[in-house]
């Protein structure tokens, strides 16, 4: 079947407080977008990338390719108001319907490859694979009245990115109206009555979002 990466850094990504969005900040010798783009890259070569960030940011994008002679090929396409209408966008920009995609999130560059491999055997098996890692610490739910309560940890997990799918399915998921309810592409294709599958991801696959992430970033690039 054939296989897509949609790599999606459409936001704005300030909250790190840099002069630049954080998908360009550069760890190690390059911007975190390339190290991401290189993995799967590297694969699969023969896997069609599709990077979506804003529109606005192309420009910037292309000359960030030249000065660090970076030539994964890649099709760029513009983000929207939203992670949801950014997937979307790069959904739509794909012309088949048949084959499977990886939904990934830009600036999770530390994903093992042994987890994209298996994403798209299971997404081809069963519709959907959806890249999880157990919990370490306790967890408590807290209510609104600050009362709180222990939760079982072994009954829950951290979602990560990539979450693949069958295209014709998550195509049609990305058919209805936004709501607040999609936090990930999970939610929209589990929306459509779908069971997800899951599959183990690894501890590494951070999404990179504080500066303690980006030192943490930097620390895991030193060690390759």
């Amino acid at each position: 079947m054939k296989r897509y990466a949609l790599i999606v850094a459409g936001g704005s990504g300030t909250r790190l407080g840099a002069p630049i969005a954080k998908q360009y900040l550069p760890i190690g010798n390059r911007p975190i977008l390339m190290h991401t783009l290189a993995k799967f890259r590297g694969f699969d070569p023969s896997l069609s990338l599709i990077l979506v960030i804003p529109g606005a940011d192309f420009d910037y994008w292309k000359s960030l390719c030249q000065q660090y002679n970076f030539d994964v090929p890649h099709l760029l396409v513009a983000g929207g108001q939203s992670r949801f209408q950014s997937v979307k966008n790069g959904l739509d920009a794909i012309a088949d319907t048949e084959g499977l995609v990886a939904i990934h999130d830009g600036v999770r560059p530390f994903v093992d490859t042994g987890v994209i491999q298996q994403s798209f055997q299971t997404a081809q098996l069963t519709g959907s694979a959806i890249a999880v890692v157990e919990l370490k610490d306790s967890i408590r739910k807290v209510a609104a009245s600050g009362s709180s309560a222990f939760q079982n940890r072994n009954e829950f997990r951290l979602v990560q990115t990539p979450q693949t799918f069958q295209l014709k399915k998550i195509k049609k998921a990305f058919e209805v109206e936004e709501s607040f309810a999609f936090t990930d592409d999970a939610t929209v294709y589990e929306h459509q009555g779908w069971q997800v599958s899951l599959i183990p991801g690894n501890l590494e696959n951070i999404k990179i979002t504080t500066r303690e992430d980006l030192e943490y970033a930097a620390y895991l690039v030193s060690k390759k």
